[in-house]
Protein backbone atom coordinates (compact mmCIF):
# COMPACT_ATOMS: atom_id res chain seq x y z
CA UNK A 1 0.00 0.00 0.00
CA UNK A 2 2.97 2.04 0.38
CA UNK A 3 4.50 1.50 -2.38
CA UNK A 4 1.86 2.61 -4.43
CA UNK A 5 1.17 5.75 -2.71
CA UNK A 6 4.66 6.22 -3.38
CA UNK A 7 4.38 5.56 -6.92
CA UNK A 8 1.47 7.90 -6.89
CA UNK A 9 3.49 10.83 -5.13
CA UNK A 10 6.00 9.97 -7.75
CA UNK A 11 4.02 10.14 -10.61
CA UNK A 12 2.24 13.57 -9.51
CA UNK A 13 5.47 15.00 -8.77
CA UNK A 14 6.84 14.38 -11.83
CA UNK A 15 3.92 15.73 -13.91
CA UNK A 16 4.27 18.86 -11.59
CA UNK A 17 7.91 19.23 -12.76
CA UNK A 18 6.90 18.87 -16.43
CA UNK A 19 4.25 20.98 -16.65
CA UNK A 20 6.71 23.70 -14.66
CA UNK A 21 9.29 23.16 -17.43
CA UNK A 22 6.62 23.46 -20.09
CA UNK A 23 5.55 26.74 -18.90
CA UNK A 24 8.83 28.21 -18.08
CA UNK A 25 9.92 27.00 -22.12
CA UNK A 26 6.05 28.73 -23.25
CA UNK A 27 6.71 31.86 -21.37
CA UNK A 28 10.54 31.78 -23.16
CA UNK A 29 9.59 31.38 -25.98
CA UNK A 30 6.40 34.38 -25.78
CA UNK A 31 9.18 36.78 -24.47
CA UNK A 32 11.59 35.94 -27.13
CA UNK A 33 8.62 36.46 -29.82
CA UNK A 34 7.24 39.87 -28.52
CA UNK A 35 10.99 40.91 -28.59
CA UNK A 36 11.42 39.96 -32.05
CA UNK A 37 7.98 41.49 -32.70
CA UNK A 38 9.29 45.05 -31.42
CA UNK A 39 12.31 44.52 -33.03
CA UNK A 40 10.54 44.10 -35.93
CA UNK A 41 7.95 47.05 -35.81
CA UNK A 42 11.42 49.43 -34.60
CA UNK A 43 13.08 47.84 -38.08
CA UNK A 44 9.40 49.14 -40.19
CA UNK A 45 9.92 52.47 -38.36
CA UNK A 46 13.65 53.00 -39.05
CA UNK A 47 13.05 52.38 -42.86
CA UNK A 48 9.63 54.73 -42.92
CA UNK A 49 12.26 57.40 -41.36
CA UNK A 50 15.44 56.78 -43.76
CA UNK A 51 13.69 58.19 -46.59
CA UNK A 52 14.24 61.51 -48.63
CA UNK A 53 12.55 64.52 -47.32
CA UNK A 54 9.50 65.66 -49.43
CA UNK A 55 10.87 69.20 -48.63
CA UNK A 56 14.29 70.14 -47.88
CA UNK A 57 14.00 73.24 -46.45
CA UNK A 58 11.95 71.82 -43.49
CA UNK A 59 14.19 69.07 -42.99
CA UNK A 60 17.05 71.85 -42.98
CA UNK A 61 15.15 73.84 -40.09
CA UNK A 62 14.10 70.87 -38.01
CA UNK A 63 17.47 69.52 -38.19
CA UNK A 64 19.24 72.79 -37.15
CA UNK A 65 16.44 72.91 -34.12
CA UNK A 66 17.05 69.53 -33.03
CA UNK A 67 20.97 69.74 -32.96
CA UNK A 68 20.26 72.63 -30.97
CA UNK A 69 17.50 71.45 -28.63
CA UNK A 70 19.09 68.11 -28.24
CA UNK A 71 22.85 68.70 -28.38
CA UNK A 72 24.04 72.60 -27.61
CA UNK A 73 21.12 72.52 -24.27
CA UNK A 74 23.23 69.61 -23.44
CA UNK A 75 26.16 71.49 -23.15
CA UNK A 76 26.16 72.83 -19.77
CA UNK A 77 25.19 69.56 -18.20
CA UNK A 78 27.77 67.77 -20.15
CA UNK A 79 30.50 70.13 -18.91
CA UNK A 80 29.76 70.09 -15.28
CA UNK A 81 29.69 66.24 -14.80
CA UNK A 82 32.73 66.20 -16.51
CA UNK A 83 34.73 68.61 -14.78
CA UNK A 84 33.98 66.85 -11.60
CA UNK A 85 34.44 63.62 -12.47
CA UNK A 86 37.70 64.50 -13.92
CA UNK A 87 38.36 65.82 -10.26
CA UNK A 88 37.47 63.03 -8.89
CA UNK A 89 39.18 60.42 -10.73
CA UNK A 90 42.03 62.28 -10.81
CA UNK A 91 41.93 62.10 -6.46
CA UNK A 92 41.05 58.87 -6.49
CA UNK A 93 44.21 57.26 -8.73
CA UNK A 94 46.36 59.48 -6.70
CA UNK A 95 45.16 58.11 -3.70
CA UNK A 96 44.95 54.55 -4.31
CA UNK A 97 47.60 53.85 -7.25
CA UNK A 98 50.01 56.51 -6.33
CA UNK A 99 53.25 54.85 -4.43
CA UNK A 100 56.60 55.41 -4.11
CA UNK A 101 57.70 51.94 -6.45
CA UNK A 102 55.55 53.24 -9.23
CA UNK A 103 56.40 56.27 -11.48
CA UNK A 104 54.74 59.63 -10.15
CA UNK A 105 52.90 60.10 -14.21
CA UNK A 106 50.77 57.01 -12.95
CA UNK A 107 47.74 59.01 -12.35
CA UNK A 108 47.61 61.45 -15.22
CA UNK A 109 47.97 58.35 -17.65
CA UNK A 110 45.41 56.27 -15.74
CA UNK A 111 42.94 59.28 -15.46
CA UNK A 112 44.02 60.46 -19.33
CA UNK A 113 42.60 56.99 -20.00
CA UNK A 114 39.75 56.21 -18.05
CA UNK A 115 38.55 59.63 -19.66
CA UNK A 116 39.20 58.94 -22.80
CA UNK A 117 37.95 55.07 -23.51
CA UNK A 118 34.67 55.15 -21.23
CA UNK A 119 33.66 58.42 -19.39
CA UNK A 120 33.37 60.89 -22.51
CA UNK A 121 31.60 58.27 -24.36
CA UNK A 122 29.80 55.46 -22.30
CA UNK A 123 29.23 56.65 -19.24
CA UNK A 124 28.24 60.29 -20.60
CA UNK A 125 26.01 58.77 -23.44
CA UNK A 126 24.29 56.82 -20.56
CA UNK A 127 23.86 60.18 -18.72
CA UNK A 128 22.77 61.84 -22.36
CA UNK A 129 19.91 58.83 -22.55
CA UNK A 130 18.11 60.07 -19.63
CA UNK A 131 18.48 63.69 -20.32
CA UNK A 132 17.93 63.73 -24.54
CA UNK A 133 15.87 60.18 -24.34
CA UNK A 134 13.16 61.02 -21.98
CA UNK A 135 12.72 64.12 -23.98
CA UNK A 136 12.25 62.50 -27.46
CA UNK A 137 10.07 59.51 -26.05
CA UNK A 138 7.36 62.43 -24.10
CA UNK A 139 7.62 64.57 -26.98
CA UNK A 140 6.51 62.27 -29.95
CA UNK A 141 4.71 60.30 -27.12
CA UNK A 142 2.42 63.47 -26.41
CA UNK A 143 2.29 63.84 -29.83
CA UNK A 144 0.97 60.40 -30.72
CA UNK A 145 -1.81 60.65 -28.23
CA UNK A 146 -3.01 63.89 -28.90
CA UNK A 147 -3.67 62.81 -32.62
CA UNK A 148 -1.21 65.40 -33.86
CA UNK A 149 0.79 62.42 -35.51
CA UNK A 150 -2.15 61.21 -37.16
CA UNK A 151 -3.19 64.69 -38.46
CA UNK A 152 0.21 64.78 -40.16
CA UNK A 153 -0.51 60.96 -42.04
CA UNK A 154 -3.88 62.44 -42.99
CA UNK A 155 -2.68 64.92 -44.93
CA UNK A 156 -0.37 62.60 -46.45
CA UNK A 157 2.85 63.82 -44.51
CA UNK A 158 5.48 60.60 -43.78
CA UNK A 159 5.12 61.16 -39.78
CA UNK A 160 8.26 59.34 -39.38
CA UNK A 161 10.75 61.35 -41.66
CA UNK A 162 9.32 64.46 -40.46
CA UNK A 163 9.65 64.11 -36.94
CA UNK A 164 12.23 61.57 -35.88
CA UNK A 165 15.06 61.96 -38.71
CA UNK A 166 15.82 65.60 -37.82
CA UNK A 167 16.67 64.04 -34.21
CA UNK A 168 18.75 61.69 -35.33
CA UNK A 169 20.61 63.38 -37.86
CA UNK A 170 20.69 66.10 -35.13
CA UNK A 171 22.20 64.14 -32.39
CA UNK A 172 24.95 62.23 -34.49
CA UNK A 173 25.77 65.67 -35.73
CA UNK A 174 26.41 66.65 -32.45
CA UNK A 175 27.50 64.00 -30.83
CA UNK A 176 31.31 64.51 -31.35
CA UNK A 177 31.38 67.75 -30.13
CA UNK A 178 30.24 66.69 -26.76
CA UNK A 179 32.45 63.65 -26.31
CA UNK A 180 35.55 66.14 -27.10
CA UNK A 181 34.01 68.76 -24.84
CA UNK A 182 34.20 65.94 -21.99
CA UNK A 183 37.17 64.85 -22.49
CA UNK A 184 38.80 68.59 -22.38
CA UNK A 185 36.84 69.48 -19.40
CA UNK A 186 37.62 66.18 -17.38
CA UNK A 187 41.50 67.29 -17.75
CA UNK A 188 40.51 70.71 -16.47
CA UNK A 189 39.00 69.09 -13.30
CA UNK A 190 42.13 67.10 -12.86
CA UNK A 191 43.97 70.15 -13.15
CA UNK A 192 42.20 71.78 -10.75
CA UNK A 193 42.67 69.55 -8.48
CA UNK A 194 46.28 69.84 -8.98
CA UNK A 195 46.36 73.54 -8.73
CA UNK A 196 43.84 74.61 -6.14
CA UNK A 197 43.49 71.14 -4.18
CA UNK A 198 47.26 69.94 -4.45
CA UNK A 199 46.90 66.73 -4.71
CA UNK A 200 49.98 66.28 -7.16
CA UNK A 201 52.45 68.73 -8.69
CA UNK A 202 51.01 69.63 -11.95
CA UNK A 203 54.06 68.91 -13.77
CA UNK A 204 53.57 65.11 -12.53
CA UNK A 205 50.43 65.36 -13.78
CA UNK A 206 51.23 67.03 -17.66
CA UNK A 207 53.82 64.20 -17.66
CA UNK A 208 51.21 61.77 -17.21
CA UNK A 209 48.81 63.03 -19.73
CA UNK A 210 51.35 63.04 -22.31
CA UNK A 211 52.80 59.54 -21.79
CA UNK A 212 52.39 57.67 -24.75
CA UNK A 213 49.13 59.26 -26.43
CA UNK A 214 47.62 57.11 -28.81
CA UNK A 215 45.18 59.56 -31.11
CA UNK A 216 43.29 56.39 -32.44
CA UNK A 217 41.65 56.09 -28.86
CA UNK A 218 39.96 59.72 -29.73
CA UNK A 219 38.89 58.52 -32.45
CA UNK A 220 38.06 55.30 -30.96
CA UNK A 221 35.64 57.33 -28.19
CA UNK A 222 34.04 59.53 -31.33
CA UNK A 223 33.13 56.43 -33.04
CA UNK A 224 31.77 54.68 -30.04
CA UNK A 225 29.76 57.79 -29.74
CA UNK A 226 28.42 58.01 -32.57
CA UNK A 227 26.63 54.64 -32.45
CA UNK A 228 25.41 55.82 -29.32
CA UNK A 229 23.60 58.52 -30.53
CA UNK A 230 21.99 56.70 -33.02
CA UNK A 231 20.77 54.61 -30.00
CA UNK A 232 19.70 57.75 -28.14
CA UNK A 233 17.96 59.33 -30.49
CA UNK A 234 16.23 56.13 -32.46
CA UNK A 235 15.14 53.73 -29.48
CA UNK A 236 12.88 56.69 -27.91
CA UNK A 237 11.80 58.00 -30.89
CA UNK A 238 10.47 54.35 -31.75
CA UNK A 239 8.92 54.30 -27.57
CA UNK A 240 7.45 57.61 -28.29
CA UNK A 241 6.09 57.28 -31.90
CA UNK A 242 4.04 53.97 -31.30
CA UNK A 243 3.02 54.36 -27.52
CA UNK A 244 -1.07 53.80 -27.09
CA UNK A 245 -3.06 55.42 -24.63
CA UNK A 246 -3.14 58.34 -22.66
CA UNK A 247 -0.59 60.79 -20.49
CA UNK A 248 -0.05 57.20 -18.27
CA UNK A 249 1.43 55.69 -21.08
CA UNK A 250 3.25 58.25 -22.36
CA UNK A 251 5.20 58.62 -19.04
CA UNK A 252 5.67 54.61 -18.97
CA UNK A 253 6.65 54.93 -22.50
CA UNK A 254 9.36 57.51 -21.88
CA UNK A 255 10.88 54.95 -18.53
CA UNK A 256 11.20 52.14 -21.22
CA UNK A 257 13.16 54.52 -23.61
CA UNK A 258 15.25 55.49 -21.12
CA UNK A 259 15.96 51.69 -19.68
CA UNK A 260 16.16 50.23 -23.03
CA UNK A 261 18.19 52.91 -24.39
CA UNK A 262 20.90 52.20 -21.76
CA UNK A 263 20.71 48.66 -21.38
CA UNK A 264 21.53 48.76 -25.43
CA UNK A 265 24.51 51.08 -24.79
CA UNK A 266 26.25 48.96 -22.51
CA UNK A 267 25.58 45.98 -24.56
CA UNK A 268 26.89 47.90 -27.46
CA UNK A 269 29.34 49.39 -25.43
CA UNK A 270 31.22 45.71 -25.37
CA UNK A 271 31.06 44.33 -28.81
CA UNK A 272 32.19 48.04 -29.53
CA UNK A 273 35.17 48.13 -27.40
CA UNK A 274 36.59 44.66 -28.32
CA UNK A 275 36.06 45.38 -32.08
CA UNK A 276 38.19 48.84 -32.11
CA UNK A 277 40.82 47.97 -29.71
Amino acid sequence: MNSEKFAAAHKNLALRIMNYDFFCNFAGEMMILRYLAIFGRYLQLMGRTFSVPEKMRMFFKSYVKEMAQLGVNSIGIVLIISFFIGAVICIQMKLNIQSPWMPRWVSGYTTREILLLEFSSSIMCLILAGKVGSNIASELGTMRVTQQIDALEIMGVNSASYLILPKIMGMLTIMPFLVIFSSAMGVVGAYATAFIGHIMPPDDLTLGLQHNFKSWFVWMSIIKSLFFAFIISSVPAFFGYTVEGGSVNVGKASTDAVVSSSALILCSDVFLTQLLS
